[in-house]
């Protein structure tokens, strides 16, 4: 196993061993970060030994919304471990939603690190199968459910709820031909569909499975509306890692790559990002109102410029969105993220403070939106004032 972790755990059990033959209680396990950090989780053994499977909440929920799951793949012969990511629910560490934007990434990115703590408590577990293993994620939960199975070989198989992954994990998923995917969104969900379709395109396995819901929120939530769900997940990890059944790759539309899918694949190509700066100001002259367009979609190729390494295409994409809709404050403060990447820091500041003057009357953006929006444009004023220009 890679990233070897030494457990430093302290156990608090809430439940009792049933009698033989009984379901097993779950019981609630605090963990410890590598710094000391206190994490949550819930521990749902079965009562024979079989493979092992790692649930994560999205951010706007916790660990709990994932137990009647939880409970029923237990009484099919899974080991199942969910976790709150420090600043959720029971776990240690300042509310996420309490945070700014640059506090929450730098939290963000100490989750891998606590999630390899948890993973490796579930695997020391007697009875569970350390080769055989499943991971499900719902919306930033499936970013951590790839990247768990980039770091550990012996997850074989993920159920991927409105979500998406980084670069690196979409590279991965490239590689992996052999790791099958159960994926599901719902189109109420704004861009969940298609960051599903993108996450399955790249992937490419035959043997994923899509299921596209007209309406049904956002990752867990689908389970209320949609009670066949959680039925369909229990049935593809038995096909999957306990091998009853088959893995049928059935899906609830078509198998297609729309325009917006092939502008997304086209930014992991070499000279990608270029190209689709050029593309969209062509696109923009000859239809404004093309989907390729959509402002949010717009600014998502933006940030995965920047993620390519391709600062002067960022910038590019990013004045598009100022173009179409220069009162903005998110498109100015994206700009100004586009102008940090390419180091030129006077245009970043301008930007920045463009977006801040903006933000309070930008009733397009919802209250929460705009905090967010302030706290990053702030971040950047706070880091660029004052440096001297670039001679």
């Amino acid at each position: 196993m890679r990233n070897v972790l030494r457990l430093s755990l302290a156990l608090s059990f809430s439940g009792v061993l049933a009698a033989a033959g009984e379901p097993v209680a779950a019981r609630n396990v605090d963990l410890k970060a590598t710094d000391g950090t206190k994490l949550a989780a819930t521990y749902f053994p079965a009562e024979r030994p079989g493979p092992g499977i790692m649930l994560f909440h999205q951010c706007n929920r916790e660990r709990s919304t994932w137990n009647a799951l939880a409970a029923e793949l237990a009484q099919k012969g899974f080991h199942v471990l969910t976790l709150d990511y420090r600043g959720y629910g029971e776990s240690g560490g300042t509310p996420y939603t309490k945070l700014t934007f640059p506090e929450q990434r730098k939290v963000g990115e100490k989750w891998p690190g606590d999630v390899d703590v948890a993973y490796a408590y579930l695997r020391s577990q007697p009875g569970v199968r350390g080769d055989m293993i499943g991971a499900g994620g719902a919306s930033c939960g499936v970013n951590q459910s790839i990247q768990l199975a980039r770091r550990h070989p012996e997850v074989k198989s993920l159920v991927l709820l409105s979500g998406n992954t980084n670069r690196e994990g979409r590279q991965y998923l490239k590689g992996a031909s052999t790791l099958p995917l159960f994926l599901s969104a719902a189109d109420d969900d704004g861009g969940a569909v298609e960051m599903m379709e993108w996450i399955d395109a790249t992937s490419g396995n035959p043997s994923n499975k899509f299921v596209q819901y007209k309406a049904g929120g956002h990752g867990t939530d689908m389970f209320k509306p949609h009670p066949d769900l959680p039925g369909d997940i229990v049935a593809w990890y038995e096909a999957t890692l306990s091998g009853k059944g088959r893995v049928v790759a059935a899906s609830s539309r078509p198998k297609t790559v729309g325009p917006t899918i092939r502008f997304l694949m086209l930014m992991e190509e070499k000279g990608g990002p270029s190209r689709a700066a050029e593309l969209l100001a062509a696109e923009r002259k000859k239809d404004p109102n093309s989907p390729v367009l959509e402002p949010g979609f717009v600014n998502r190729l933006g940030y995965e410029a920047i993620a390519a390494d391709d600062p002067k295409a960022a910038v590019a994409i990013m004045q598009i969105n100022v173009d179409t809709r220069p009162s903005s404050s998110n498109a100015w403060d994206s700009l100004g993220d586009a102008y940090v990447a390419a180091g030129q820091k006077e245009k970043a500041l301008e930007a920045a403070n463009k977006a801040l003057a903006l933000v309070d009357a930008d009733t397009v953006e919802t209250k929460e939106q705009r905090q967010l929006i302030r706290d990053s444009a702030q971040s950047k004023v706070t880091e660029l004032k004052g440096t001297p220009a670039p001679k």
